[in-house]
């Protein structure tokens, strides 16, 4: 295992572009980091300055306390699991997961032991004959993860490995990866644009948006704890309503509705947004259906439902404000109609409406 430490990380390239800004990052021995964000936020290019893959244009990274700037991708000892899969497809499964310990010249007895060992962790032991043609995308993903695990360092990079695989197999994917990470002990991470696989993988999650780092934190802490309006809107699904008004005489208007402030805002923070814009947020799944006590309540025409089985995804319309609202199947209102639904003053977030941050409610959102 291994422990890392990122300090004032840039990435600037010939050109000027800017990918990573002043990325600051202590990783412990043995955990699972996710790094998580939009197409083009700086996720991957932070990956593979740590692997050695990109030169690190300003800033200090450490492996184990020693300066690993000038190191190369072997010396820094990191095995990479890509998107692609990076198999050589003239070769079995066995070679495969040998073919890095062969070229160390390792003895075929001890190659064979550990691509045995791996193989078992991995559910592989029946498929070492095969090539990757005959493999499905699942199981030429575990083939890749055994091939980094067997060579047993201390640090995992994976950039987005199950983005190729279909959705059930993304799910089984995402179980198995987590049971190895236990098994192996290796400090790990992952890349992913996918908030699904961020929330239910990682120990601590680093959120990135345009080469900056927006919050680091558990994914209870990114969910319940949100710093600004872009953590708030990308963790969770559906993604956090947001409806921006003016502060008018302590209060909002939003969809016809008035809504008093001071049930949810010290009166002082109230008085400081007096004119001034606020957002406020709420999750699909904080309301309830029908009017209910210590409650903002609203009415709103139903534009669409989706039944999911588990739960229906209701859209909504408030004079021209549209959300959406996650209600019990059972409870579903018909398209084209009238709904009333409220949402629970403890439930409500509030974001200033020009930085975009949070601002601190009376109530603790946990």
């Amino acid at each position: 295992m291994a422990y890392l430490s990122l300090q004032g990380i840039n990435k600037i390239y010939p050109n000027g572009f800017h990918a990573v800004h002043d990325f600051n990052l202590d990783i412990e021995q043995g955990e699972f980091i996710v790094f998580v964000g939009p197409s083009g936020c700086g996720k991957s290019t932070t990956l593979r300055m740590i692997a050695g893959l990109e030169n690190i244009s300003k800033g200090e990274f450490n492996i184990n306390g020693k300066r690993a700037n000038e190191k190369g991708p072997r010396e820094r000892e990191v095995a990479m699991v890509f998107q692609s899969y990076a198999l050589y497809p003239h070769l079995s499964v066995y070679d495969n997961m040998a073919f890095g310990l062969s070229l160390q010249g390792v003895d075929d007895d001890v190659i064979e032991q550990k691509v045995m060992e791996t193989a078992k962790i991995l559910g592989l032991t029946d498929y070492l004959d095969r090539k990757p043609r005959a493999l499905s995308g699942g199981q030429r993903q575990r083939v890749a993860v055994g091939r980094a695990i067997i060579r047993k360092v201390g640090i995992f990079l994976m950039d987005e490995p199950l983005s190729n695989l279909d959705a059930k197999q993304r799910v089984t994917m995402r179980s198995e990866i987590t049971d190895i990470h236990r098994k192996v002990g290796a400090t790990t991470i992952y890349v992913t644009h996918d908030q699904t696989e961020a929330m239910t993988m990682a120990d601590r999650i680093v959120v990135m948006r345009d080469g900056y780092i927006q919050q680091v934190g558990t994914p209870y802490e990114l969910y319940f704890k949100p710093v600004n309006m872009f953590v708030a809107g990308f963790i969770g699904e559906p993604p956090m309503n947001f409806i921006t008004s003016t502060v008018k005489n302590g209060a909002l208007e939003i969809g016809g509705a008035t809504l008093a402030l001071n049930n949810v805002l010290a009166a002082d923070k109230l008085a400081a947004y007096e004119g001034k814009k606020l957002a406020l947020g709420f999750r699909p799944e904080a309301i309830e259906l029908g009017a209910q006590e210590n409650s903002y309540v609203l009415d709103a025409e139903v534009e669409l439902t989706e039944l999911l089985g588990d739960n229906t995804n209701v859209y909504i319309d408030m004079d021209g404000i549209k959300s959406i609202l996650k209600v019990d199947p059972h409870d579903t209102p018909k398209m084209d109609t009238k709904v009333q639904f409220s949402i629970p003053f403890k439930s409500v977030y509030l974001f200033d409406g020009e930085t975009e941050k949070v601002i601190d409610t009376n109530f603790d959102h946990e």
